[in-house]
């Protein structure tokens, strides 16, 4: 009985993390995980949306000097209050549109590879793997690992998110674990990732675990993504950097997300 209660112990030291009293177990994908590693990875996108549209503006005041200036000339032109006092809500409105697109076109681009045949991708090659965290018998958690031997041995942390419900539970904590487990599995000397998210939330996590900011693209261009002028003036964002060294990565066991 010991024994038991002893493996019993060592398997859920393994592969899951304490909440209290709940257990978050993060395990490999299995094809019937599909539509809600869909889901919550659709989700996670869409909050982007006012997140780059909204929030973000404050961080560009290149864009704010830019609107400022169409405003002054809107008004040299027409001389009319009215159309002043409408401009805010039309760059508001512009923002948004162009977000939306972005990311929606980021979204179909991601389901034409990977995450349209999440078996078949993740499951080719040893060096790549989707992990799925469960909290009571329910997905609420993603994250897989792409290696990158051609960056000098490095593993991207890609698609991590994690359902609106259960954040700050400690499941982001448990998904960027097993991340690291695997790296340091597969002899991987550091792990990447990047982000355009203006979340604190999101930085405090990776910091959380880790992972230092080495740089940030102010103005980054969203793959395959076409551009125009209207969007290079209503989208822009930065894309933050990070890296973890896993020979010296420590986590804070008590994180949590």
């Amino acid at each position: 009985m010991e024994q038991k209660a002893h493996e019993k112990n060592e398997k859920i030291h393994n592969n899951g993390h304490k909440n209290g009293l709940q257990t978050i177990v993060v395990r490999e994908f299995t094809p019937v995980d599909e539509a809600d590693v869909q889901r919550i990875f659709y989700e996670g996108l869409m909050e982007m949306v006012p997140d780059t549209a909204f929030r973000g503006l404050r961080h560009h005041p290149e864009s704010l000097l830019i609107y400022t200036a169409m405003t002054v000339l809107c008004f040299v032109i027409t001389m009319c209050w009215w159309v002043i006092g409408l401009l805010p809500a039309i760059v508001l409105c512009g923002r948004y549109f162009y977000s939306r697109r972005v990311i929606h076109g980021y979204l179909e681009c991601a389901m034409s590879r990977d995450m349209g045949d999440i078996e078949g991708f993740y499951t080719k090659s040893p060096d790549s793997c989707l992990w799925v965290a469960v909290l009571e018998g329910k997905v609420v958690g993603v994250v897989a690992a792409v290696g990158q031997q051609k960056s000098g041995g490095a593993v991207e942390l890609q698609r991590m998110s994690v359902d609106r419900s259960c954040r700050r539970c400690g499941v982001g904590v448990a998904l960027g674990r097993k991340v690291l487990e695997f790296a340091a599995a597969h002899r991987y000397s550091s792990i990447v990732l990047g982000t355009t998210a203006y979340t604190t939330a999101a930085h405090q996590l990776y910091q959380r675990l880790g992972f230092r900011c080495v740089g940030v693209t102010n103005g980054y261009v969203t793959q395959d993504a076409r551009w125009s002028l209207l969007q290079r003036i209503f989208y822009r964002v930065r894309h933050h950097h990070y890296r973890l060294d896993v020979p010296n990565s420590k986590i804070i066991s008590n994180g949590q997300h």
